[in-house]
C-alpha cells in the first residue's frame, strides 16, 4: 500500500498531528510531506495536494482523503490490527462520541489558546469560555478513564484514536498553564511521555517561528 500524507507546522498544526499520531500508531510505512507555515507560498503548495486548501491530506494508493476524522477512520479500516477503536462496542461508540465532540467543538478553546508548542504563556486566553471548554474536557477525560481506562494510562486503557484527538488539547493545557485536576494531570504527563507525541513535539519546538 502506497500511503503519502501533508501535513503543516508540527509547531501549530493541531488537525495534522491527530491524523499523524494515528498514522504512525499503526506501523505502517508512509511519506510524510511537510509544509512549512513559514514558507510564503504555504496556502498555494498546500492546494497543489489537497483541493480543500487544508491539512492533514491523506493519499492512500493515489486516492485523496481529507479531514482529519475520515483519514483516521480510513486508517482504522484499512489496519484493523492497530485498534485505532476500542474492540468493545460501548467502548468503541463512546470513543467515537469524544473524539467527535473534539473535532466539532471547543471553538474558545481553538482560539484563544492555540496550539503553539513554542509558547509559553501561562494565563493567557484563560477567558471564561475557553476555560468552560477545557472543564469540558477534564470531565470527558474523567469520564473515558473512570469507566474504560483501567488496562492503562491511556482514555480508553489502550492508545486508540480518542487519544489521538486530544493530543494537541494536552498540548494546549501545557503552553497556557490551565488548571489541571489529577486525572488530567496524569492523562498529560502519559501522552506527553509517548515516544510518538515526543518525537512531534520535539520537531515542532525546533521550527522557525513564524506568525502563521
Amino acid at each position: 500500500m502506497s500511503l503519502q500524507l501533508v501535513i503543516g507546522s508540527k509547531s501549530y498544526s493541531s488537525w495534522s498531528l491527530r491524523a499523524w499520531l494515528a498514522l504512525e500508531h499503526t506501523g505502517a510505512r508512509y511519506e510524510e510531506i511537510l509544509i512549512s507555515f513559514s514558507e510564503p507560498d504555504w496556502r498555494e503548495r498546500i492546494r497543489r495536494h489537497s483541493p480543500s486548501g487544508k491539512v492533514p491530506f491523506l493519499i492512500a494508493d493515489g486516492l485523496g482523503i481529507w479531514d482529519s476524522f475520515a483519514i483516521v477512520e480510513t486508517l482504522a479500516e484499512r489496519f484493523p490490527a492497530a485498534g485505532l477503536w476500542p474492540a468493545d462496542p460501548g467502548a468503541r461508540a463512546i470513543a467515537r462520541s469524544a473524539a467527535a465532540e473534539m473535532h466539532s467543538g471547543f471553538a474558545a478553546l481553538r482560539e484563544q489558546m492555540p496550539m503553539d508548542l513554542q509558547e509559553h504563556a501561562p494565563g493567557k486566553g484563560h477567558t471564561p469560555e475557553a476555560l468552560a471548554d477545557a472543564a469540558r474536557v477534564q470531565e470527558i477525560w474523567r469520564d473515558c478513564r473512570a469507566r474504560f481506562g483501567a488496562g492503562g494510562p491511556w482514555l480508553f486503557g489502550a492508545f486508540s484514536a480518542a487519544d489521538c484527538f486530544y493530543a494537541p488539547v494536552v498540548f494546549r493545557f501545557l503552553s497556557y498553564g490551565v488548571p489541571l485536576d489529577a486525572t488530567a494531570r496524569a492523562y498529560c504527563d502519559a501522552l506527553t511521555a509517548h515516544p510518538s507525541v515526543a518525537a512531534w513535539r520535539a520537531a515542532g519546538r525546533a521550527e522557525p517561528r513564524t506568525d502563521h
